[in-house]
């Protein structure tokens, strides 16, 4: 079965960085697009941005666009969000998620999530 599980959240003040990571099982990761999500509290989930399953195209929220960048490692079944000149409204439990077939973005899986906390 499939099994993601996203690491490296924490508390960091405004304008620092932030690397969060997410580990894939159960399925061909390097076939898969992947998707990166966030939940503030109070508020709807928010897609944040996604990556093709090779790695060469990567698409992005307004809210985000310019501030995160999302990577994979294939060889590693993982896959990056890296989160520069966070805010204060960045503050969310951030999740990955992966699509229920190889090639396609309509996301099914998802990890435990981890928290960002953004202090001001």
């Amino acid at each position: 079965q499939v099994r993601l599980v996203e690491s490296g959240g924490g508390l960091v003040q405004t304008g620092g960085s932030l690397r969060l990571s997410c580990a894939a099982s159960g399925r061909t990761f390097s076939t898969y697009n992947m998707g990166w999500f966030r939940r503030a509290p109070g508020k709807e989930r928010e897609f944040l941005g996604s990556i093709n399953w090779r790695g060469s195209t990567t698409n992005y929220a307004d809210s985000v666009k310019g501030r995160f960048t999302i990577s994979r490692d294939n060889a590693k079944n993982t896959v990056y969000l890296q989160m520069n000149s966070l805010k204060p409204e960045d503050t969310a439990v951030y999740y990955c998620a992966m699509p229920e077939s190889s090639y396609s973005y309509n996301y099914a899986y998802w990890g435990q999530g981890t928290q960002v906390t953004v202090s001001s």
